[in-house]
């Protein structure tokens, strides 16, 4: 009878080495890089359009909308978001689409993000 403290091995193959798992070390993954949504001032644009694209496209509270559009309307220029390349590209296109349909001259622009891992 086999002894209970001891740990009951595996049946052996006829081959004196042990056999283990092969582990692949993996490259680290690099975060994509992130790009600013910017939005341009112009004098044509009505405020309340600019507060809805906010709204529509970059999921903004009616109030950070309003404090963005502000932003863009003093300082000339406003962050929208920060996203990945694609991202802030679909988000361009949709807001010039959208200006476009409603015969506002809205300008958005993507420009990387200095901010986060560099190489």
């Amino acid at each position: 009878m086999a002894d209970p403290k001891k740990p009951i091995q595996p049946p052996r193959t006829g081959n004196d080495e042990d056999t283990g798992v092969v582990l692949k070390t993996r490259e680290k993954t690099k975060k994509p890089a992130m790009y600013k949504v910017l939005m341009l001032n112009d004098d044509y644009t009505p405020m309340e359009f600019v507060v809805h694209v906010l709204e529509r496209f970059f999921n903004k509270s009616h109030q950070q909308a309003t404090d963005i559009m502000l932003q863009v309307h003093q300082r000339g220029v406003g962050v929208c978001g920060v996203f990945t390349y694609e991202v802030a590209e679909t988000k361009v296109a949709q807001t010039m689409d959208l200006a476009r349909q409603h015969q506002h001259p809205l300008q958005c622009t993507i420009e990387k993000d200095g901010d986060g891992d560099q190489d």
